[in-house]
């Protein structure tokens, strides 16, 4: 595989966990998404209309800031954009990520965890937010995922191959 990132936003740990397993099983460097002000569970619970995570998906042009930043986005060809599925779409600081970056001539891969729930317009929504950039409709994953799918999955957009 040509150089790629795994980059990945984690609420409770679960995406984090399958961003790691797809870096080792690729060999792509990996990126955790920190939010500058951390989520605390309440700010998690979609069922109060005034959570901070209710509040951040109700307004679209919501940018949660990001506490840190990838060191040398030009060395890598394909992005690979993890993140939990939050109101059926990208989480507003997924917004924020691909907004910070210009990733003209890259491809961007999104992938999400779901118990049940699809990753819906993700891929169209990261597109118009990374003008210049390849994005592709994106996969949901069940937590437990196989080192082996996501292998068979990810090499389907190795830029070597592309």
């Amino acid at each position: 595989m040509s150089k790629a990132l795994v980059a990945y936003f984690s609420a409770s740990g679960v995406t984090a966990k399958m961003a790691e397993k797809l870096a080792e099983t690729i060999g792509a460097d990996l990126f955790e998404i920190k939010p500058e002000t951390p989520y605390t569970k309440e700010d998690l619970d979609w069922t109060n209309k005034k959570s901070r995570s209710t509040i951040e998906m109700e307004d679209r042009n919501s940018r949660p800031a990001i506490s840190t930043k990838v060191g040398d986005m030009e060395q890598y060809t394909t992005v690979f954009v993890g993140f939990p599925v939050w109101w059926y779409r990208e989480p507003s600081i997924i917004d924020t990520f691909i907004e910070s970056y210009d990733f003209h001539g890259k491809t961007i891969v999104p992938f999400a965890t779901s118990g049940m729930s699809p990753i819906g317009d993700s891929g169209r929504n990261m597109q118009a937010l990374a003008p210049g950039a390849k994005v592709v409709a994106g996969k949901r994953f069940p937590n437990g995922v196989s080192a082996d799918e996501l292998k068979k999955w990810a090499s389907e957009y190795d830029a070597d191959r592309m």
